[in-house]
């Protein structure tokens, strides 16, 4: 330390010498050192640097100064307090002072200092007063008014400790505040606007009674209008606050619009600009309050967009019937003509245009009304003459796209009756007149206005695919233009050339096809420039153009050949470069790829030698995921490339890559070599197959199910075109594939990979083991495992996942089948089998009867009713299933023994009910209409039944009887809403939940019709009714929101009426000595926060989200399970609509400050400890959303907060390894994805 002492004390000696240099070097090293951690000063050590450093600032050398400056930031936080008050009142004093380039040093050094402080939650209480001293000498400073430069610094330097410090400055508000409302009056507009920015940063944290004497203050002077240059000011500073704090200004809306639509008609051109500036802030910052006044704001908004009092339109409209050359001349002359530097009218439009994204960027209910209205009157204005409002102009067309995008979902739910309402229907009929309006200014001199046409044409092309092919022959002669003038930037080529890929992937071939001769020589021009990115873009659209050329999947009589000679060298030119972008090599090997797979049969002796490239770039680490991805393409092409010079080198080089760490790069191999198998089967070599099978089993495994899954699918192909080499399958390939089947996780695709992959080894007959073989070592380990207990050793999924292979089997060797049906029925009934044989047993006898009658088997149905006695659930449980599916294989035998069953068995209701489920849901539609009635009347019977486990199958059973004849069956199921028993209803309600589900089905439109009533049991007085028709509600908005889409209006209010807590249902409940509270509202309360979190994925544009934020706030205080489900609604709502949220924080914020600062009671069980760190991780999870939304640092309540959480070691290490989890996800999705 005392080294360091003396170090210091040399270069303060040299910062005095004559010589500017070693100042300056001196200084420099001292800015080192204090930049260091370790460095410790004394008190006379800080002194001294503090008096050299203040004496610097006024340096004859300006870099001297500059670097005494920049020392001034780490200083701060190695000396002490009293020396930072020193360095402050040095600062604000020469700031003042007569010399502008000291005064102009000290401003920065104040700033660098205000910057540097530690926050006030720190603890530390310098940045308190140091704040006091800068702003004391400040508001004196600024109220002067003798000279406007100091003004200005001071200003400016206030704006920065109110950004940064507002919250510490909190006493000094109300004198910061009487000292900047007068500078809004000034001489000088630059003083003006910096108090504009002051007042902004200080309505951030400023208490309400300021921020009220501010906006009263305010509205009294817009009012008085005094001078139109002062009202300008007046509501720029309105717009600035809106901006800075619109959830403050969101209540006096009511008093600001209508003077600031009355100021619209002075005449005023920068006035008024300033009002749409106004009216786009509150859009956006207070889309609430603003909400009555959107009318009139659009109606002065398209009445200004047109606005141009300087200028003519008519004179070009009647130059487009004249001559083109001549047009042009005229259309400078008048230009000439009109230039008038005062012209400020351009403004106007273009804050009319940019107030007009604003209102459809954030009222996407509005839409319909944007298409009557507003996009015809943009689509007139893209005749702009000035380019920056038409560059704003197209903007805010594309965003009226943008929102338009999302209908295309629920575009098949509307009614028929009113489809040239909906907006797409809308925006169909209008593409004529955008591209009549845009096609003249294809060939402009503008390059943005030219980029803003491409950029429009192909949002449109996204949202309307195939909606441009009647204007092919208007836009290519654009394209063309733009892809040969010589004086097209590099930007223009590319946003082109993106164009141009989009129109040709979403418009047909044909259309295409008369301009493929002006279009491609250009885009074979494009491949071979030296820019990269062009390059790029080019091959993109060259694949595209490929596969438009000759498509593939319907007949064409267009000739391609041609133009093969063009395309293919260029390809072939970038294809054979090494030093060029990844990007480039990747595309053109995809776009030759392409090339090959549409055109091979063009490309006689060029074929090989291309392929030989292939070749060489499979061996490439950085290219050979791309080349595996083209050699898929290329061996699948209907044309039958030959591939045999290239397979002989290749498969040993795929088969390596199957050793590889990267994910990606094994599953494109796998889906390669498939492909290759199937199609070369006859140019495979054992040898090469073999290499290829030894890295098999090391991918067929549970932990990586879709690599699995292509493994397998791999192996059936291998097995169904190449089965000779299948003896060498029997070995560790095998084993793996049976180990999988055992394996929990297997279902789904995986599963029914394997059960194909069974059936073809045992079609192919060559394997090393034959049916019974396969069958034996299937079921061996469950036999194996029997020994060891009563209970079931393996999973249930795995029970499940050997009879289905077991059921192939036998369906790929029938002859086996009658034996397999008498063992396992032989299995189900010894009583000597353990509980695991019989559930094997039975589940394979379900399997193998849902393919073959098994009706002949007399003594089945006993076997299983008998088990139905059994005391293992998992037996049961497997035997019911079991009645049901082999009811599906013989259904005339089993479904009325069944009904008989179920009539006669009260104690045995539930299991065969169970039975009668899983038969309804197998049996097709056609096969049960004889049945519906007996069945039907049966359910009824029961829909009353006490037991709510039974109520909700026999539910089910109705809601998939229903699906049988929707038209006959649904009205039936509404007249029982009517029922007087609540169990009757809330079975009913129930059944429809079944009925609804994500796939189009014929029931749809029927119940799209009565879906309301059945909504109405919202209201019901029984409490399980409302529950069971909350769930239907959510199944619904989850499905097929359609469905009811329209009904929110009346649902939600019942929906939100749910969760409140309701005092008449909790009771208390003594448990011994012990009294504990019941709530039976929780339920419903839990069932209406769940249906309002899927409302939120499917329905969000029908909320009013200010109203369901007030529900999701009193759940953030309701019990442990509801506040896990609103915190996670509150994560969500973050990135759904930041806006609304950032309104409402600071309510939001104190639940979640209670629940990340609550202690759990020293006594307490385990599992309480667990709930409360399981719900402070959730809330922390929601505080780590909301920091992500813009602007929310503004806000002093979460200032507060996050403060809070710094100096809580608990709560900053769980905020902390909350982060850390959040930002490994996307990398370990990316690491998939690589």
């Amino acid at each position: 330390m005392a080294s360091g002492s003396y170090h210091i004390s040399s270069l303060l000696e040299k910062m005095t010498s004559s010589d500017k240099d070693f100042r300056f070097m001196a200084t420099n090293d001292l800015m080192v050192e204090l930049q260091k951690d370790s460095i410790k000063l004394d008190e006379d050590s800080e002194k001294k640097v503090v008096k050299m450093l203040l004496k610097l600032l006024e340096d004859k050398n300006g870099e001297v100064q500059n670097l005494a400056v920049k020392c001034l930031g780490p200083l701060v936080g190695k000396v002490k307090e009293y020396q930072v008050e020193t360095v402050v009142d040095t600062l604000c004093t020469n700031m003042l002072s007569d010399k502008e380039q000291l005064r102009d040093i000290c401003s920065i050094g104040l700033k660098t200092v205000i910057a540097e402080l530690p926050p006030a939650a720190a603890g530390s209480s310098v940045t308190a007063n140091v704040c006091k001293k800068i702003t004391a000498q400040l508001t004196g400073a600024i109220g002067k008014q003798e000279d406007v430069s100091v003004q200005l610094e001071a200003l400016d330097i206030l704006s920065d400790m109110l950004s940064r410090l507002g919250a510490t400055l909190c006493s000094f508000h109300s004198s910061i505040l009487s000292c900047l409302l007068p500078q809004l009056t000034s001489p000088r507009l630059a003083v003006r606007k910096r108090a504009i920015i002051a007042l902004g940063h200080l309505v951030l944290t400023c208490s309400g009674n300021i921020f009220s004497e501010l906006t009263e203050h305010l509205l009294a002077e817009m009012k008085r209008n005094e001078s139109t240059s002062t009202t300008r000011t007046y509501i720029q500073c309105v717009a600035g606050i809106s901006r800075q704090a619109g959830h403050r200004i969101g209540e006096h809306l009511e008093k600001i619009v209508p003077l600031i639509v009355q100021y619209c008609s002075v005449e005023d051109d920068e006035l008024r600009e300033f009002c749409f500036q106004a009216f786009e802030s509150f859009v956006r910052r207070c889309p609430k309050e603003i909400d009555p006044h959107i009318p009139t704001v659009m109606e002065l908004c398209l009445k200004y967009i047109t606005f141009d009092p300087n200028y003519n339109y008519d004179n070009e409209e009647e130059e487009d019937t004249m001559d083109t050359e001549s047009g042009e001349g005229e259309e400078q002359e008048s230009e000439e003509e009109y230039s008038d530097d005062d012209d400020v009218s351009w403004k106007v439009r273009r804050a009319a245009a940019k107030c007009l994204e604003a209102i459809v960027s954030s009222r996407h209910d509005l839409l319909q009304d944007f298409y009557k209205t507003l996009s015809p009157v943009l689509i007139s204005r893209f005749k702009e003459r000035e380019e920056n409002v038409k560059a704003d102009i197209f903007s805010t067309y594309i965003s009226l796209l943008k929102q338009t995008l999302p209908a295309q979902s629920w575009l098949h739910a509307a009614d028929a009756s009113g489809k040239d309402e909906v907006p797409l229907r809308m925006l169909q009929n209008q593409v004529p007149r955008i591209v009549k309006a845009l096609h003249k200014q294809f060939k402009e001199k503008s390059i943005k206005s030219r980029q803003g046409c491409f950029s429009l044409l192909t949002e449109l092309a996204n949202v309307l695919p195939g909606c441009l092919a009647e204007h092919i022959p208007l836009l290519i002669p654009g394209v063309v233009f733009s892809l040969a003038d010589k004086s097209s930037s590099s930007n223009m080529r590319i946003d082109t050339l993106a164009f141009l890929h989009v129109l040709l992937c979403t418009h047909q071939p044909e259309v295409f096809h008369p301009h493929i001769k002006s279009l491609l020589p250009l885009v074979v021009a494009c491949i071979g420039d030296p820019f990269y990115k062009i390059t790029s873009e080019a091959l993109l659209v060259a694949q595209q153009l490929v596969k438009v050329l000759r498509p593939l999947d319907k007949p064409c009589t267009f000739d391609a050949k041609p133009y093969v000679r063009d395309l293919f060298p260029a390809t072939l030119k970038r294809l054979q470069a090494a030093d060029i972008d990844q990007e480039v090599k990747e595309r053109a090997i995809s776009c030759m790829a392409q090339t090959i797979c549409h055109l091979g049969d063009h490309l006689s002796t060029h074929l090989q030698p291309t392929l030989q490239i292939f070749l060489e770039r499979l061996k490439n680490e950085i290219t050979r995921l791309a080349a595996v991805k083209a050699l898929t393409l290329v061996a699948g092409s209907p044309l039958k490339i030959d591939l045999r010079p290239v397979l002989g080198e290749g498969f040993p080089i795929l088969a390596s890559f199957l050793r590889k760490s990267q994910r990606a790069l094994r599953l494109s191999t796998l889906t390669a070599l498939d492909v290759l198998v199937g199609n070369y089967s006859d140019s495979l070599k054992p040898g090469m197959v073999e290499a290829v099978l030894a890295e098999l089993p090391a991918l067929i495994t549970e932990s990586d199910m879709h690599v699995s899954q292509l493994a397998i699918l791999f192996l059936t192909t291998l097995a169904k075109v190449y089965p000779s080499c299948l003896s060498k399958v029997s070995g560790p390939i095998l084993a793996e594939v049976l180990q999988l089947v055992h394996s929990p996780l297997l279902q789904g695709a995986a599963l029914g990979a394997i059960t194909d992959f069974l059936q073809a080894l045992v079609a192919a007959q060559t394997a090393a083991v034959g049916c019974p073989g396969l069958m034996r070592q299937l079921t061996e380990p469950i036999y194996s495992c029997s020994a060891a207990g009563p209970l079931p050793a393996a999973h249930k999924q795995t029970f499940r996942s050997v009879a289905k292979c077991v059921a192939a089997l036998c369906s790929a060797c029938p002859k086996e089948a009658p034996g397999a049906v008498s063992r396992f029925l032989q299995d189900a009934r010894s009583p000597g089998s353990s509980s695991a044989v019989r559930v094997l047993a039975f589940l394979c006898l379900a399997e193998l009867g849902r393919g073959a009658d098994l009706g002949a088997q007399g003594e089945l149905q006993a076997v299983i009713l008998e088990a139905f006695g059994s005391p293992s659930e998992e037996e049961k449980s497997a035997a019911s299933y079991a009645l049901g599916s082999i009811g599906v294989g013989s259904l005339q035998q089993f479904l009325p023994f069944l009904l008989q069953e179920i009539g006669s068995q009260p104690r045995r209701q539930y299991l065969l009910l169970t039975s009668l489920r899983e038969l309804l849901g197998s049996c097709p539609p056609a096969a049960l209409a004889p049945y519906v009635e007996d069945v039907w009347a049966l359910l009824f019977r029961h829909c009353e039944c006490a037991e709510e486990g039974t109520r909700s199958v026999v539910a089910e059973c109705l809601g998939r009887l229903t699906l049988v004849n929707p038209a006959q069956l649904l009205p039936r199921l509404q007249e029982q809403l009517a029922s007087g028993s609540p169990h009757a209803r809330s079975t009913v309600v129930t059944a429809v939940k079944f009925t609804i589900a994500d796939q189009p089905q014929p029931i749809d439109a029927l119940l799209k019709g009565c879906i309301g009533d059945f909504l109405k049991t919202l209201q019901d007085p029984d409490l399980n009714v409302r529950r069971v028709a909350l769930a239907m509600f959510n199944s619904a908005a989850h499905n097929k929101p359609s469905l009811i889409r329209e009904l929110l209006g009346s649902a939600l209010p019942s929906l939100y009426a749910e969760t409140k807590v309701r005092r008449e249902l909790i009771r208390e409940v003594e448990m011994g000595p012990f009294k504990h509270t019941v709530d039976d509202g929780l339920d419903v309360r839990k069932a209406a926060f769940e249906c309002m979190y899927t409302l939120l994925e499917s329905c969000l544009d029908r909320l009013d989200i200010y109203e369901y934020l007030d529900h999701v706030e009193d759940g953030l205080k309701d019990h442990y399970d509801i506040r896990m489900l609103t915190f996670i609604m509150l994560a969500r709502l973050s990135t759904l609509c930041p806006h609304a949220v950032l309104q409402r924080l600071e309510r939001l914020i104190e639940p979640l400050r209670a629940t990340c600062s609550t202690k759990v009671k020293a006594g307490s069980v385990k599992q309480e400890f667990e709930k409360q760190d399981e719900l402070k991780r959730s809330a922390m999870r929601a505080v780590a959303a909301l920091l992500t939304i813009p602007e929310v640092e503004k806000s002093p309540a979460m200032a507060e907060f996050s403060s809070q959480i710094r100096a809580s070691p608990e709560m900053i290490s769980l905020f902390e390894s909350i982060q850390k989890d959040s930002a490994a996800l996307p990398s370990a999705e990316s690491m998939d994805m690589s």
